[in-house]
């Protein structure tokens, strides 16, 4: 084993991915990561405080801890650790990989009507991650992000009730006495809608007609990166934008295509091109009308606003980061393909019932 410090952590290793394929999940004193796309790895550590991290003879066995935890004490941060003798054992991360992946699922999954990509079930998925995390309890003796299993549990005893399957009674069954083991009143009714069928608008499916006064349209991907999960259809050109002219304002208006379960009301939006620019939030239905303005700040005209070439249009929506190349969403759409089609061994239940789905 090799230990190197990045950005202020000792890790065995650079990041394995880049986001969205990496998986990740953080344990007490450490984070660890693997390549969605390479899960059979072993994880690469990156410690936030190795003597924190008290589950470490589990993966590295007991000489390994002592080495690491010995080695780390008060090192120069620009040295690089060898530590040949130490290795992580087989197959000893093998529930932690399934946490992580879990946990990935939670946040990049890809759904997707227009790409055919089933939705994995929340409320089952957050239930197995409960019981997993539980079951995991001596990795997460600290109150780490990923350790949360009332968090995981809370929002969804009525959902999980209303399923219709021997497989989720016996899930909700094994939740129900976690519920009771941690304290947790687990009656309550879930506090998102049950899973959304109808899609906000089929953006950028390429047939669109020219709205009324439109003065230029089109459509964009939103960065996944950018936003929350579990709101917006994860297909390519899944948002629509039209300038439009109308009883003499210039107004932006854009319509996303939504999936998930959680709203896109309050989300921010913004477009760009030249001197104009509007920016507002979408509602609940993934739309938005925006008053445009100019470079003064003055609401735009109808006449610049006709003149201008709109081809050079820019919408973020979200954060506004720089995004994740197309190319890493779309190696992330082909692994969610692989997994529903040829479901893994240790496979979610929720991968199964999206599987099984007549999508």
């Amino acid at each position: 084993m090799k230990l190197i410090n990045e950005s202020g952590l000792w890790t065995t290793g650079p990041v394995p991915a880049l986001v969205p394929v990496v998986a990740v999940l953080e344990v007490s004193g450490a984070v660890l990561s693997w390549s969605i796309e390479a899960l059979s790895d072993p994880p690469v550590i990156s410690f936030t405080d190795a003597e924190r991290a008290d589950w470490m003879w589990r993966v590295l066995g007991e000489a390994g801890h002592v080495a690491v935890v010995e080695a780390l004490r008060d090192r120069d941060p620009t040295e690089v650790i060898e530590l040949s003798s130490v290795s992580v054992l087989p197959g000893s991360t093998d529930v932690l990989r399934r946490l992580a992946l879990g946990h990935w699922f939670r946040r990049w999954w890809p759904a997707s009507r227009r790409d055919g990509i089933a939705v994995l079930d929340r409320s089952v998925l957050d239930a197995e991650l409960a019981v997993l995390t539980a079951a995991a309890e001596d990795y997460f003796t600290d109150d780490t992000l990923d350790a949360d299993v009332a968090g995981l549990l809370a929002p969804h005893g009525a959902a999980l009730g209303s399923h219709r399957d021997p497989r989720v009674d016996l899930l909700v069954a094994r939740c129900r006495e976690l519920a009771d083991d941690i304290g947790l009143q687990w009656d309550s009714p879930d506090s998102g809608a049950a899973r959304r069928e109808d899609y906000a608008l089929a953006a950028g499916s390429g047939d669109e007609a020219r709205p009324p006064g439109a003065i230029a349209f089109g459509s964009v991907t939103i960065a996944w990166s950018d936003v929350p999960p579990g709101i917006f259809d994860a297909a390519e050109q899944n948002l629509g934008w039209a300038v439009v002219a109308e009883n003499a304002a210039v107004t932006a208006r854009v319509r996303a295509a939504i999936s998930g379960p959680e709203s896109s009301e309050g989300i921010p939006v913004l477009l760009r091109c030249g001197v104009f620019h509007a920016a507002g939030v979408l509602d609940a239905d993934g739309g938005a009308v925006l008053p445009v303005f100019d470079a003064q700040e003055r609401p735009a005209e109808e006449v610049p606003a006709w003149n201008a070439d709109w081809s050079a249009m820019r919408v973020s929506v979200g954060a506004g980061g720089a995004g994740e190349p197309s190319g890493l969403r779309d190696r992330v759409r082909a692994f969610a393909r692989s997994r529903l089609a040829r479901p893994a061994d240790d496979a979610f239940l929720a991968e199964l019932l999206a599987a099984e789905s007549d999508y």
